[in-house]
């Protein structure tokens, strides 16, 4: 079987991570990396055995023979990169949080049906196996109906006008950095909510830290506390009439789930330990679906990410927060 051959925008820290996966999955191959230096591309192609090196974004576009490409640059840069790599044919996986809004994803998810080609977001918590294992405990009935679900992701980061985390140009802020994937998390589970509730530290136009509540009919809600000003735990919880499901800390990326009856006894436990670490299993699925001839994928479904990006929009609605792009 021939690999599939990928290239990557952006050569930062998540790309490094990304690229490690990448060498190590069978079915793919990295074949060129691009960046808005020169030396950089070149660095990290000779880091990682891929054969061209682009000082460009465009330059990569318009003669890489990659089919696949990962976008891993900043957020507000995600709109103009990914339409890019669809106008020159190419399929894109691109990283969370996949646009500043969901007007820009609409365009996105249209030109790539234009053309035929494949566009995912990369959520990989959604295609790991302790996340798909929750699905599954959830789908058989194991915590019954599911009432309530709690997920946070906060941590302590030193204010800085310079980083990207901060700055509203790069679409910085917690909203779009850290509550995508308790959001996610809401949504894929209990579908799009029927009211939003939310509130936010605002500070130099972004938010330092939110909180979200999403109602749902008969009383059902999921709430979601992120932010730059403080630790937590950064847990999950999946409240149903029979049970409970807890993801070990650091929800999205945790190796261990826990399954409780009613009584809060502990009934089962599943552990995966990640064979590369954890980006392998999005490239998987990309692949799988490219192979399959698949414009969207089961896993992380065009119609989850849009509904997950109208809640981020009624959310920065609410706080009156507008980037500068838009």
């Amino acid at each position: 079987m021939d690999k599939i051959k990928w290239g990557i925008i952006g050569t930062g820290r998540i790309a490094h991570k990304f690229a490690e996966a990448l060498t190590g999955c069978e079915e793919a191959e990295l074949c060129g990396a691009a960046s808005r230096s020169i030396g950089k591309a070149e660095s990290f192609a000779s880091e990682f055995g891929c054969t061209e090196a682009y000082g460009s974004y465009r330059d990569f576009a318009e003669n890489s023979d990659a089919e696949a490409v990962y976008i891993a640059t900043p957020m507000a840069s995600h709109f103009n990169d990914a339409m890019l790599c669809l106008e020159h044919g190419k399929n894109v996986l691109c990283e969370k949080t996949v646009t500043l809004n969901s007007e820009q994803l609409s365009t996105l998810l249209d030109t790539a049906a234009e053309k035929g080609l494949f566009f995912m977001e990369a959520m990989w918590m959604k295609c790991r196996p302790v996340y798909l294992k929750a699905k599954e405990w959830v789908q058989s009935g194991r915590i019954g109906d599911i009432r309530f679900i709690k997920a946070d992701f906060s941590n302590t980061v030193p204010y800085d006008p310079d980083d990207r985390l901060f700055r509203p140009d790069c679409g910085g802020g917690a909203l779009l950095d850290l509550s995508v994937y308790p959001v996610t998390l809401a949504e894929d589970f209990l579908g799009s909510p029927a009211e939003i509730v939310s509130s936010a530290h605002l500070h130099n136009g972004i938010d330092l830290s939110n909180t979200i509540i999403m109602y749902y009919p008969d009383g059902v809600y999921a709430s979601a506390d992120s932010g730059f000003e403080m630790p937590l735990r950064n847990n999950a919880v999946i409240s149903g009439t029979d049970g409970m499901i807890i993801f070990g800390d650091g929800f999205f990326y945790a190796d261990d789930i826990t399954l409780y009856d009613k009584e809060r006894r502990p009934v089962d436990r599943f552990y995966c330990k990640d064979r590369i670490n954890g980006y392998e299993y999005e490239i998987e699925e990309f692949c799988r679906c490219l192979r399959e001839g698949l414009k969207d994928s089961r896993l992380v479904p065009h119609s989850g990410t849009s509904a997950v990006m109208k809640i981020l929009d009624k959310c920065r609605s609410q706080w009156g927060l507008v980037f500068p792009q838009e």
